[in-house]
């Protein structure tokens, strides 16, 4: 018989494989459904399943009619910007990492309830994604920084024409990257001076954490796995945890890797000054050659510099200016006016001067 996911009970019987939208198996048919099975299917917003009419105890199986209070939920979220929900997400991830500090499993259920909302209102308001680094303090980095990372991740999947079910689990592997931070002594993360050698080489272990926190974890993608294990990895070879040559790394660690620098350099953090998110672009072609995958790269920089002609901006000396011009081959270095002088800037020309911000 076909059930929906909140009609299950314990002990249910899957009578035919559940497929997830990109038609692979998220679970076997046989399967003896437990209390985390089920929620599985709900995170996976799995319509519904087949099961067999007795339960594995031998018991008939009477599935009860019940109210989906999903539609309501979506409705509430609908009617809140991008920007509330971003915050909410940011503070419900840090809810989270603190129970994973204190040894509670990874709810896959809760990460995609963060994620899916927000996903969706980006469609709306995709410019959003370029001002979430003004919001990441020093004290919550670790938090801001794991939802960016999904969002970031999965439109950037996106633009590279990933499939809906591709975009989500980028976006979960994203969120996830770094979730074995909670695994590191409270002693190394809250430290308010600069670390020790031994104490970075803990840090450097948070992708193998985050890995084996959700590897168990049911319905979660080989992709997701490897993309998360992989993200701190490098082009060249010199990344963590295993050094591992360009051949050898998914797209999803490429797309993560990408974005992971990105939102670091353009965030307060302790003893890291934030940079402006257009001189982080350049400095990830110039200064980190031939340690990301320029595709991605390229597609990052096409939605941060997506100026128009008329745009207002702030300079690095603080002058304000106008966009009169696109540069084709420098697209983080337009012509600009400035505003009290009438000045005409070819920042393409001018090493000493970038762009600090879009004045909206």
């Amino acid at each position: 018989m076909k059930v929906k996911p909140n009609q299950l009970e314990l002990g249910c019987i899957l009578s035919k494989d559940v497929l997830t939208i990109s038609d692979g198996v998220l679970m076997r048919k046989k399967t003896v459904l437990t209390e985390e099975y089920i929620h599985v299917l709900k995170a996976f917003l799995v319509d519904a399943v087949e099961v067999e009419a007795t339960l594995v105890n031998g018991q008939p199986f009477t599935p009860k009619e019940v109210i989906e209070p999903e539609i309501e939920e979506t409705k509430k979220s609908s009617n809140k910007s991008f920007i509330d929900l971003y915050l909410e997400a940011v503070q419900t991830y840090t809810d989270m990492f603190k129970s994973w500090q204190a040894g509670s499993k990874v709810d896959i259920l809760g990460i995609r309830q963060i994620l899916l909302p927000l996903l969706d209102k980006l469609g709306e308001q995709p410019n959003e994604l370029i001002s979430l680094h003004h919001y990441a303090a020093k004290e919550a980095y670790i938090f801001h920084h794991a939802v960016t990372l999904g969002l970031l991740s999965a439109y950037l999947g996106k633009k590279l024409n990933y499939s809906k079910a591709e975009q989500i689990q980028l976006g979960i592997a994203g969120m996830m990257s770094d979730s074995g931070m909670a695994k590191i002594p409270y002693r190394i993360l809250e430290k308010k001076g600069p670390l020790t050698a031994l104490e970075y080489d803990e840090i450097k272990k948070h992708p193998l954490y985050s890995y084996q926190m959700i590897k168990d974890v049911p319905g979660i993608t080989e992709a997701v796995l490897v993309g998360i294990l992989q993200h701190h990895e490098r082009e060249d070879s010199t990344g963590y945890p295993m050094k591992l040559p360009s051949t050898k790394l998914h797209k999803f660690s490429r797309i993560i890797a990408v974005i992971d620098i990105f939102h670091a350099m353009t965030s307060e953090r302790p003893y890291k000054a934030k940079q402006s998110p257009y001189r982080v672009i350049e400095l990830i072609i110039k200064d980190n050659f031939g340690k990301y995958d320029l595709n991605v790269v390229r597609v990052l920089c096409n939605l941060i510099a997506n100026f128009i002609i008329g745009d207002k901006v702030r300079l690095n000396n603080n002058d304000i200016a106008e966009v009169i011009f696109i540069e084709p081959h420098a697209p983080t270095r337009p012509m600009v006016k400035v505003e009290d002088t009438g000045e005409i800037i070819k920042l393409a020309n001018r090493s000493d001067l970038y762009l600090e911000e879009v004045i909206v």
